[in-house]
């Protein structure tokens, strides 16, 4: 922008008629030959807008804008560009998405052989002792063959190596990690996860959910600097991506003070003016007693740094077999998933948390998690009385048919992920049957039926790219080519539904819909120019914006 800043003062002159000033005062940052979409029905589509200082002061047309033009005002002429709300994802790990920006990178590893190369070659450039982390593999990738220790032991034997698939629901740990575990074929399994074993029940080093804590309690813990370094990158990374809001979920399993650290971190680099990422964490919901504490004592925050959300989990992921659903799996019929906590626990923790006045936001993915899920937050709500409470379901992915219309009724806003749609899609069937499938990521059944729908990446689990999302959403293509016309192409929305999702609804899932979401006057000055007008473009062109 700054290389072509004499160019575009010349260009607005021009399209502003002149360059004279009224009595108004001068806007700091001036964007003018846009398409913007607002996201604010009043006012839907504009062609400039107005900033003074971190606020939208004019929202309107080249002429309208021209009067807010002085000599110090930047401008940026965004011909044949849109300009939307800067982008909201509702749905992070932040600092665990920053530290595997530096991970090895298995996410795309088709075979076992590549696994087992990209293993090797991370560990050559480490010293002994130092453990293997991150990851986000995908057996499915190589045709749905768990890895196993016996693959990566010889490649790997002075790094403890404990890698998470993408969905981070299960795990890998070579033999030297089980060893620092204590883990062997008398270890007992744990209620809510498991230890997979072989014929012999010997641990093959896959663990999931939460028989993930036994690894977990070994794996040395970030220090202060290096989680620094992981949110700056973090960060960047999603700037590059038009993100400018990111709600935080904050992972329990590896170290339970993790998220209490990250806001330490993050007020840090706020007093040093260096946080570029406005942040609502959300704590783990068997906390609510301390963020109760913590709100009570220091408020909810401002417009960069906000707490009072809380995060807890119903079940696994589909990927894992460990989300629960009502009837068995179709490729495993012994296996149904699991509930992660019980439901007295999570009603115990959900009622408490609202009657404190805090936002409780759940993970459930399977029907039967949803469906008990929705449960709870209908007593809730009817033991603790009216309140604007914003009950979440976070990924919501696979919805029993008669639940749909309980999230509108109930007020449940469904926290989704559609790039999860275009990855899964490629071998949900096989797991769950033809008939299930058809209210998986239902974005069009939950809109139709009046629920508020925000959307999200789930990063580190997917990326934080909320074009590839609106991509996903639209077309529901899957990635590997096979449903050109998209996979479940009844549950597809528009580009501008989707939009809104990653906007107008991601405010309101954080109780800021008065401030941003929506390009207007008093809004933050929060905006993201992308190099097309996507409304306007095929939709398999969105992605490449």
């Amino acid at each position: 922008m700054q290389r072509l800043a004499g160019a575009l003062v010349i260009a607005a002159c021009v399209a502003f008629s002149a360059c004279s000033r009224t009595d108004l005062d001068p806007a700091t940052l001036v964007i003018t030959d846009t398409r913007a979409w607002t996201g604010n029905p009043q006012q839907p589509w504009a062609e400039a807008v107005a900033v003074s200082g971190n606020r939208i002061v004019a929202v309107g047309s080249n002429a309208d804008i021209g009067e807010h033009v002085g000599d110090e005002t930047r401008i940026i002429v965004g011909t044949g560009n849109m300009l939307v709300p800067g982008f909201i994802d509702t749905h992070v790990h932040f600092v665990v998405g920053g530290a595997g920006l530096t991970s090895v990178q298995l996410r795309d590893a088709a075979t076992q052989a590549e696994f087992v190369r990209r293993i090797a070659e991370h560990a050559a450039g480490l010293d002994a002792g130092e453990w293997i982390l991150q990851g986000a593999w995908d057996h499915k990738n190589w045709g749905g063959e768990l890895p196993n220790r016996e693959w990566i032991d010889a490649v790997s034997p002075d790094n403890p190596v404990w890698i998470a698939r993408l969905d981070g629901h299960m795990a890998l740990a070579n033999s030297l990690a089980l060893e620092l575990a204590n883990i062997d074929a008398d270890t007992p399994d744990i209620a809510g996860g498991e230890i997979v074993r072989d014929a012999d029940g010997i641990p093959t080093g896959i663990l999931k959910d939460n028989a993930m804590t036994l690894v977990e309690a070994v794996v040395p813990l970030p220090g202060k600097a290096l989680m620094q370094r992981q949110v700056e990158a973090a960060m960047e990374y999603v700037a590059s991506n038009g993100v400018t809001t990111v709600h935080d979920m904050h992972d329990v399993l590896a170290d339970p003070d993790a998220g209490w650290k990250a806001i330490g971190i993050y007020r840090e680099l706020q007093a040093d003016g260096k946080l570029q990422t406005r942040i609502y964490s959300m704590l783990p919901l068997a906390d609510w007693q301390a963020v109760r504490a913590a709100v009570d004592e220091q408020g909810i925050g401002d417009d960069w740094l906000r707490i009072g959300g809380l995060k807890g989990f119903m079940d696994g992921s589909l990927g894992s077999h460990t989300a629960a659903f009502f009837e068995p799996f179709s490729d495993t019929p012994d296996q149904r998933g699991f509930l992660i906590n019980t439901l007295d626990d999570m009603r115990a923790r959900i009622s408490g948390a609202d009657a404190a006045g805090l936002h409780v936001a759940v993970h459930a993915i399977g029907d039967r998690a949803i469906s008990d899920l929705l449960d709870i937050y209908r007593d809730v709500a009817a033991e603790n009385g009216p309140r604007d409470r914003r009950f979440r379901i976070e990924h919501a992915q696979h919805i029993a048919p008669g639940d749909i219309a309980r999230f509108a009724t109930q007020d449940v806003i469904a926290s989704m992920q559609p790039y999860h749609a275009i990855d899964d899609g490629r071998w949900a069937e096989d797991v769950i049957g033809p008939e299930r499938i058809k209210t998986t990521y239902a974005f069009r059944s939950l809109i139709d039926s009046g629920a508020r729908v925000a959307f999200g990446s789930d990063w580190f689990v997917a990326p934080p790219t909320p074009l590839e999302g609106i991509y996903a959403a639209v077309t529901r293509r899957t990635l590997d080519g096979a449903n050109p016309d998209g996979w479940v192409p009844e549950q597809q929305i528009s580009v501008e539904q989707a939009l809104r999702a990653y906007t107008v609804e991601g405010a309101y899932a954080s109780f800021e819909e008065d401030r941003k979401g929506m390009i207007q006057p008093g809004m933050l000055a929060d905006l993201v120019l992308i190099d097309r007008d996507i409304t306007r473009v095929p939709p398999e062109a969105i992605r490449d914006a």
